[in-house]
């Protein structure tokens, strides 16, 4: 990463679809995660997020970023102390976090 921004972490809000075997409960026809990814920039986010994603067999269809936190805290979100603590590990492990899922159709 030599000369490069140092690494951030992003919110990305996922929307999946379905694909045989990727553990989507019975019934349902897709879901959506918020996920945390640490990376340089945005663009990046997204690659890795698809990327590992698609490795653990899930279908993303469309991923929408939400911003950087401290874009998100100047926008005036308020952040909770268990978001902050998940944006803070995947910066610290330079991962990528789901934090929320929801699925569409289920039960």
């Amino acid at each position: 990463m030599a000369g490069g921004r140092a690494p951030e972490v992003f919110t990305l809000l996922v929307e999946l679809g379905r694909a045989p075997g990727d553990g989507l409960p019975e019934g349902a026809t897709g879901g959506a995660l918020l996920c945390y990814a640490a990376a340089r920039d945005e663009a990046e986010a997204v690659r890795e997020t698809v990327a590992v994603l698609r490795s653990a067999g899930l279908s993303p269809l469309e991923v929408t970023g939400q911003g950087t936190l401290a874009e998100r805290r100047a926008a005036g979100e308020e952040i909770g102390p268990e978001d902050a603590a998940l944006m803070a590990r995947a910066a610290a492990e330079n991962a990528v976090i789901v934090a929320q899922k929801t699925w569409f159709g289920a039960g």
